[in-house]
């Protein structure tokens, strides 16, 4: 008898390895499997490359196993031609009679109509398998999908007495409350995501970077939110060696131009006098972003607390304590799971 928990599990682990390079596309796994054995596997590849369902078919040796083997996928094969031609088409093509979902595709151009097609052609389709883990790995695709905004990650560090940056600085550059391991795992974090956003304070008071340093993946889209533009364009995140957003009131922008820089600076215009973070969602939604962390200061995300626009909140608890400084944000949520990291605490919240 088949496992199919033990196969869509495989899957999730290949899905994983996509993750921050499929985009616009979800990141799927697939395993093919005959007589108990997996004959062929993948995941999608970077985005205008062939889909999970492809690689894992083309990796099968003998094709001619395929008429008695059964497929297993995260997400509901395409049906739709986009950069590739659908995925469920060439499973009937090569007669795969057996197709195991581990969730339905809720893309308006998909939403069941693989499934139907299967099935039509009398398939064996079963769907539904591992379901909750499979709507969690593709939670920032089905949210841009569903809500036409980007997963949001809210992301701090505080101390142990609850404030997240001192009152005086001496230099520009970050003062640390989390640990070297902390600090690392944000930047694979970072590898992950589409884009990071941060407000005008955080980039004059540190001059941040916001790349992926200490762990190997691709740059996050920079989005930085710059009212009145204060922010002289001498920091670094006008480098232009990042793909940057500027969001800010003003409509008439200079930027200087340099051919030797591979990004231009984008300015985007809202009004201040508006709901700020619905707005943003807008113009990150605009240029399709699936996914963001907002790794501002206090002002930033209670921004985004505010207006009850998060999905997920993952805080540093440092082995540090300042006696005074700038305190943690306003935030009032249920704790989903906690864990140790060396010697910080990760807190992780989601909004349910």
């Amino acid at each position: 008898m088949m496992n199919h928990e033990f196969y869509i599990v495989r899957c999730l682990e290949l899905a994983k390895k996509g993750i921050g390079t499929t985009r616009p596309n979800p990141s799927v796994g697939a395993v093919i499997v005959h007589n108990n054995k997996i004959i062929g596997e993948g995941f999608t590849s970077a985005y205008g490359g062939p889909h999970a369902e492809v690689n894992a078919i083309n990796a099968v040796r003998d094709q001619e196993l395929l008429k008695e083997a059964t497929i297993y996928v995260t997400l509901e094969p395409c049906s739709h031609h986009g950069k590739t031609p659908p995925c469920a088409d060439l499973i009937l093509e090569k007669g795969i009679p057996n197709i195991v979902i581990g969730c339905v595709d809720t893309n308006s151009l998909v939403a069941g109509k693989g499934i139907a097609r299967l099935k039509k052609a009398g398939k064996n389709v079963t769907v539904g398998v591992c379901e909750k883990e499979c709507l969690e790995h593709h939670k920032r695709f089905f949210t841009v999908q569903n809500k036409q905004r980007p997963y949001i990650i809210l992301k701090w560090a505080e101390t142990k007495d609850g404030f997240i940056a001192p009152l005086i600085k001496d230099e520009q550059k970050p003062v640390w409350i989390s640990n070297q391991y902390s600090q690392q795992l944000v930047h694979k974090w970072r590898s992950e995501e589409h884009a990071i956003l941060v407000g005008t304070n955080t980039v004059i008071a540190d001059n941040p970077s916001l790349t992926v340093r200490s762990w190997k993946g691709n740059n996050p889209v920079r989005v930085v939110i710059d009212k009145n533009l204060r922010i002289p364009l001498e920091v670094t995140v006008f480098d232009k060696n990042v793909q940057t957003i500027i969001i800010t009131e003003e409509k008439q922008c200079v930027i200087s131009n340099d051919s030797e820089k591979s990004y231009a600076l984008t300015y985007e215009h809202i009004d201040f006098s508006s709901p700020v973070a619905e707005q943003i969602c807008g113009i990150l939604y605009k240029h399709q972003i699936q996914s963001v962390i907002i790794e501002g200061g206090r002002q930033t995300l209670e921004t985004f607390i505010t207006a009850n626009l998060w999905d997920e909140a993952r805080v540093f608890i440092g082995d540090v304590v300042f006696g005074e400084g700038v305190k943690r944000p306003n935030f009032n949520a249920e704790l989903s799971s906690e864990e140790k990291v060396a010697n910080d605490i990760l807190r992780l919240y989601r909004n349910d």
